[in-house]
């Protein structure tokens, strides 16, 4: 008998193993053919999941575990993406994370929930779909967006921002749709939502003693050269660690994953670590879509294509605008709060969660769970083109609204500057733009005009005794409009690498007299900026490996000073 156990056993493994097996395959050899056809691999990964789903091929079973090792596919995502925003930076963020970001869940659960009672649904069923639409795909969004290289955009930032939000949002949520199933009252909920403050102010600290002291010490004990696998094996124990410990604490896993890789972000090891887990990474994403594809049922969908594409329209257009003006609330300029609204305009995977557990507890019914579930998949196919076209439709509807405008705000007085007086426009005003001011600000005869898209950074140039404008410098109207053409010269600070060469573009379209100063983020993106017409380009990796130099030489000479005397 334990012979035969043990070999059903091992027969269950093998099986397991195939369908993993199976389902990275055909999301390899799909996600080719999307790649070759200019389309996200994404979609790939969902066609493949639900083509060897259960619901059509049957090749992979509901219970294989693939669900399990896709959601830490998503934690892994998200502690690489923490360890690139470090508290400080994200606190920059701004209040369109925590304020924004709440607000947009409310309206969109408020809006959701009035629709689906106009649909027939009763008030229990319309706030349970409320809660499950509130919530966008944090995997999804981040994946396309670190795969453009426009996290660090501004609409970037602001989506990153409103989905941690949202991540934080589950808790609340899913407390509040299971009392609504009756698996509570009132008191439950409010005690279950302290509860969860408390872990995770427990859970900050804890990441925060072990990425200040522990790991550091742990770090400097392994070689790079000797101890190689070491160095991967702690990157996944740390990594699959944190999403366990959340999990533990009935937390999200990918926020537990976020808040460690932010813990561990001003750690000089970080961008090691991250390098480590990317393999793994990319490995559970993928496995992480198709796993999602799988919720899909075709022949369901076919029969009922009407209603799942118009909630499907419904979702994106009503999301969407919602995230765009709670954008444009917090003073976010118009393209970019449509960019952002365009990112977010689907619904997530925690969202099916909650639809789940409203269904299972009787609240909704098998019919609209399964036709959100449907307009939930067909959202997020149409994700990677939302997030393509969302930059150029904020631009176009930049230029629409400045060709609409009739009457045009007064200039700054710095836009007129006296004869012997040199002007210098400073375009983007974080840490390198406030010490370019600073240090500009003592000469004689020279005088600066800021320009920025957060509102937080105007106020301090204001408050530094600076001229400042909250506006796009990339159109070169507004950039006309105060005065560009008779500056002296324009500093380009922002990090973004694709808006750089566009604002040096727009520039140098006036000629040739203006001395643009840009900087380069990357050395691969110098010659991109040089090319665009700058006069000189300053590459942080060059500056920084000067750096490292000129401290290696003062660290060896101080030691050598030391063994002398």
């Amino acid at each position: 008998m334990p012979i035969i156990a043990a070999a059903a056993a091992e027969s269950g493994v093998w099986e397991a193993v195939f369908q993993l097996f199976a389902l990275l395959a055909a999301a390899l050899v799909i996600g080719m053919l999307f790649e070759r056809f200019g389309q996200s691999a994404i979609l790939g990964y969902l066609i493949a999941g639900m083509v060897l789903g259960p619901q059509v091929l049957g090749v992979v079973s509901k219970d294989s575990g693939v669900p399990v090792i896709a959601e830490l596919g998503v934690s892994l995502l998200l502690f690489t993406i923490g360890l690139e925003f470090s508290a400080r930076r994200l606190l920059r963020l701004g209040p369109v994370a925590g304020l924004g970001g709440s607000l947009q869940v409310v309206a969109t659960l408020f809006l959701s929930t009035g629709l689906a009672m106009l649909f027939g649904q009763d008030l229990k069923a319309a706030l349970c779909i409320g809660s499950a639409v509130a919530l966008s795909s944090t995997a999804c969004v981040l994946r396309l967006l670190t795969d453009r290289s426009e996290i660090d955009s501004v609409h970037g930032r602001t989506a990153l921002g409103i989905l941690l939000l949202q991540d934080i949002a589950v808790v609340p949520l899913v407390l509040f749709v299971t009392m609504l199933a009756g698996g509570g009252g009132p008191s439950e909920m409010i005690l279950g939502l302290g509860k969860a403050v408390g872990l995770i102010v427990a859970m900050v600290a804890g990441f925060r003693i072990l990425a200040g002291w522990v790991i550091p010490s742990v770090m400097k004990q392994l070689s790079l050269s000797r101890d190689r696998e070491l160095l991967v094996l702690l990157a996944v124990v740390l990594a699959t660690g944190s999403a366990l410990a959340a999990h533990a604490l009935e937390l999200s896993p990918a926020l537990g994953a976020f808040i460690a890789g932010m813990m561990l972000a001003e750690s000089p090891f970080s961008t090691q670590i991250r390098a480590d887990v990317g393999g793994l990474r990319i490995l559970f994403v993928t496995l992480f879509f198709a796993s999602v594809g799988m919720l899909g049922d075709p022949v369901w969908i076919a029969g009922n294509f009407p209603a799942v594409i118009g909630l499907t329209v419904l979702i994106i257009a009503g999301k969407g605008l919602v995230v765009a003006l709670v954008a444009r609330a917090f003073r976010l300029p118009a393209r970019y709060a449509l960019a952002t609204g365009l990112a977010l305009a689907q619904v997530g995977e925690f969202g099916v969660v909650i639809a789940g557990i409203a269904k299972s507890g009787g609240v909704l019914e098998d019919e609209p769970f399964r036709l959100l579930v449907s307009a939930t998949l067909l959202a997020l196919f149409a994700t990677p083109l939302l997030v393509r076209i969302a930059r150029p439709a904020g631009r176009k509807l930049e230029d629409w609204l400045m060709r609409s405008r009739k009457a045009a705000t007064d200039r700054e007085a710095v836009t007129n500057p006296s004869a012997d007086s040199r002007l210098v426009f400073i375009i983007g005003f974080g840490p390198a733009g406030q010490r370019v001011a600073t240090d500009l600000d003592q000469m004689e005869n020279l005088s600066c005009l800021v320009i920025d898209l957060r509102p937080a950074n105007i106020d301090l140039a204001k408050s530094m005794g600076l001229h400042a404008v909250l506006g796009d410098a990339t159109h070169l109207e507004f950039l006309i409009h105060h005065g560009i053409e008779q500056a002296d010269a324009a500093i380009i600070t922002v990090p973004d690498h694709r808006t750089v060469v566009r604002l040096v573009g727009s520039i140098r379209q006036l000629g040739d007299d203006i001395a643009i100063v840009a900087r380069a983020r990357y050395h691969a993106f110098t010659d991109e900026v040089i090319e665009a017409g700058a006069t000189v380009t300053v590459d942080e990796e060059q500056v920084t490996g000067r750096r490292l130099i000129a401290a290696t030489r003062e660290v060896l000479r101080q030691r050598t000073r030391r063994k002398i005397s």
